[in-house]
């Protein structure tokens, strides 16, 4: 389990964020830079590494990253090179919610946000594909979690997390990271 490297994906705004604090709270120290730094979005911080964004051209510094958590954006998980092993945490939201908060989050920084429909077409197709693809990936094993399920059930989601993780964290630590008054974006329909 030592050797795995620890990656926390999901789209952008659903939750991987808060995953990464969970995991660095419970033990697993969090692979970060710190260039994106904490603003009214992500009140505690991105945990960004600037290295993932350039993974296809670059994965020498992988080796670095095992025992650790590092978040890779869903779109970059097909760039992880199969000579490693990797337990990936896949945060899970609401489509409508994930497209709330970046709209939120775009109009904050003075950006136009795409049409609606069109961004969650491509989610979707997205997701489908990406769901697919990791399940034939012999070399990554997968826990998917909610992130509602994380901010009404953190304990459970906490436990579940140490299982996957082979009793690496403390469940009970993880569960100091969760703050419920930042989910700020929620489905009406939820």
């Amino acid at each position: 389990m030592d050797s795995d490297i620890i990656v926390v994906s999901g789209l952008p705004r659903s939750g991987t964020s808060l995953m990464m604090q969970m995991l660095d709270r419970g033990g697993i120290p969090a692979v970060t830079d710190e260039v994106r730094t904490a603003d009214a979005d992500n009140p505690r911080g991105y945990y960004e590494l600037e290295r993932v964004k350039a993974l296809k051209r670059d994965a020498s510094w992988l080796p670095e990253v095992k025992g650790k958590a590092v978040k890779v954006i869903s779109q970059l998980l097909y760039e992880l090179p199969s000579n490693h092993r990797y337990r990936v945490i896949f945060m899970e939201r609401d489509l409508d919610e994930v497209i709330l908060s970046q709209e939120k989050m775009l109009e904050r920084l003075g950006k136009t946000p795409a049409p609606r429909d069109a961004i969650e077409r491509h989610f979707t197709q997205h997701l489908e594909r990406l769901r697919d693809w990791l399940a034939d990936q012999r070399y990554i094993d997968v826990l998917y979690v909610r992130y509602d399920d994380v901010m009404e059930r953190p304990e459970e989601q906490a436990s579940r997390i140490a299982a996957f993780l082979e009793g690496r964290v403390d469940p009970a630590r993880m569960v100091q990271a969760v703050d419920s008054s930042l989910y700020r974006n929620r489905n009406a329909t939820t």
